[in-house]
């Protein structure tokens, strides 16, 4: 392969990720860009309208998700559960995609949680954020 053909590779990873996460309840904004909900139910009172695509490979599986919320789980345990979810080889290809997408347009990820603090989107975004072939 020459060097040349390379170049546009190193370029789009050079670039910066302009990924970030809100709840889907949050007001939509121009500045959102495109809108991906990642969760395993469709949230109420959501319009279609309002998502550009809804990804539910990249939400955690219903058994992580009920044992998060029935407090089974430690944060620290639904994180691994997680991160290992996502490395399926469907999810790594949705995870790429969002990342090729993230350095040229704002990607928002979202999902029903009101803050992002132990919350999946969170480590999703940085799934997206730090994807290295």
């Amino acid at each position: 392969m020459n060097p040349s053909a390379r170049e546009p590779v190193a370029e789009w990873r050079s670039k910066p990720c302009l990924v970030r996460g809100k709840s889907v309840y949050e007001k939509p904004d121009e500045s959102d860009g495109l809108r991906i909900l990642a969760t395993q139910y469709w949230p109420r009172g959501i319009s279609r309208q309002t998502i550009d695509e809804y990804l539910r490979l990249l939400a955690p599986s219903r058994e992580l998700l009920h044992g998060f919320k029935d407090r089974g789980i430690a944060w620290s345990e639904f994180q691994e559960r997680y991160r290992r979810e996502m490395s399926g080889e469907a999810q790594r290809a949705e995870i790429h995609r969002l990342a090729k997408l993230a350095r040229s347009r704002v990607v928002t990820i979202m999902c029903v949680c009101k803050e992002p603090v132990n919350c999946h989107r969170a480590l999703l975004c940085e799934l997206i954020e730090r994807f290295d072939d």
